[in-house]
């Protein structure tokens, strides 16, 4: 099968290219390297360097041939979602209706969209289910829920079939440390942690340690990047088999407190990471916990690898590695 992922060079996409190529498909990549690594892109792999907003560029890479293609190319953090909405609302929903037309221009009609736990917003009960309303609470949250209602009507009206995967909070590296490219300029807690432990950061800032929860930090749940990569392969596999579009979440089905991420990371390192608390965020819900079992029932998925200890231990592996190199090269 060959296969285009779109923001393939990026943290989750390597991980993504990597379960394709292992089971022998092709793997293009397109990617503008705004966060993503060029050095990321495996051998094997065809790389295009281009951006979802030229449409030129899209024509010229989907004339290349696919049988399905990843989206994996959205702008993903949320606080900043809040404060610049116009470059979310272009990159995110237009650049995803680029990416539309050109598979029905060029008769690709597999998508799998990354999308997220945002859409969900604050959580009237969990587990969080498919079923659970929809509000989201930042902005980034709703592009990705606006991006799911078109791939809706797209099937509809035009035969577009797609898995839209509602990712909880991918974390981890490779679990054969075969993916040692850090992250640039990363938003999430897990790699935030990872460089106050290295040095990179004077400390770690805890948005909000009133939350009604056992310690008073938020709680989400967090799944294994190696475990994120496997579903899209086995979403893929699922459109080629049945022809019918899905929605799925993908989560350990348990939670985990930003303060117990806190306590192990210091345990896997051995360095103090110094946390400073600060006020909460708008539109962070106290807790988030994911209902994975349609991904398992539909999909055959199951969380492998989404222990907090793995999470943790192959993030602090990849640190230490690229901590090593910058120390030879330097």
């Amino acid at each position: 099968m060959r296969v285009l992922l779109v923001g393939g060079a990026g943290y989750i996409g390597t991980h993504v290219a990597l379960a394709f190529q292992d089971r022998g498909d092709t793997v293009g990549i397109l990617d503008n390297l705004s966060t993503g690594l060029k050095s990321n892109v495996l051998d094997g792999s065809e790389f295009y360097e281009g951006d979802i907003m030229d449409t030129q560029c899209l024509d010229r890479v989907f004339a290349k041939g696919w049988d399905a293609v990843v989206h994996l190319a959205a702008f993903k953090a949320a606080g900043e979602s809040m404060l610049k909405p116009e470059i979310y609302a272009t990159n995110n929903i237009t650049g995803s209706l680029n990416l539309i037309n050109a598979c029905l221009k060029h008769n690709v009609m597999r998508f799998i969209l990354s999308s997220s736990a945002a859409v969900y917003g604050e959580p009237v009960y969990l587990p969080l289910d498919e079923a659970h309303p929809k509000h989201p609470t930042n902005y980034y949250g709703y592009t990705k829920l606006a991006i799911e209602q078109n791939l809706e009507w797209f099937d509809r009206l035009k035969g577009l079939k797609f898995v839209a995967l509602r990712y909880f909070n991918a974390a981890g590296y490779d679990v054969s440390g075969k993916m040692l490219g850090l992250e640039k300029k990363p938003a999430n807690l897990i790699p935030l942690v990872m460089e106050t432990a290295i040095g990179k950061r004077p400390n770690l800032l805890v948005f909000g340690n009133d939350y009604p929860t056992s310690d008073g930090t938020g709680v989400r749940d967090y799944v294994h990047v190696t475990d994120l990569a496997d579903a899209h392969v086995s979403a893929t596999d699922y459109l080629v088999a049945k022809n019918t579009s899905l929605t799925v979440n993908l989560g350990s089905g348990s939670g985990v407190s930003v303060q117990e991420i806190i306590d192990k990371s210091r345990e896997i390192t051995g360095r103090d990471i110094p946390a400073q608390y600060v006020d909460r965020r708008p539109g962070d819900p106290a807790k988030l916990v994911a209902s994975s079992s349609l991904a398992e029932k539909e999909l055959g998925w199951k969380a492998r690898y989404s222990d907090i200890e793995t999470i943790l231990r192959t993030t602090w592996e990849v640190y230490l590695a690229d901590r090593k190199k910058s120390v030879i090269t330097s």
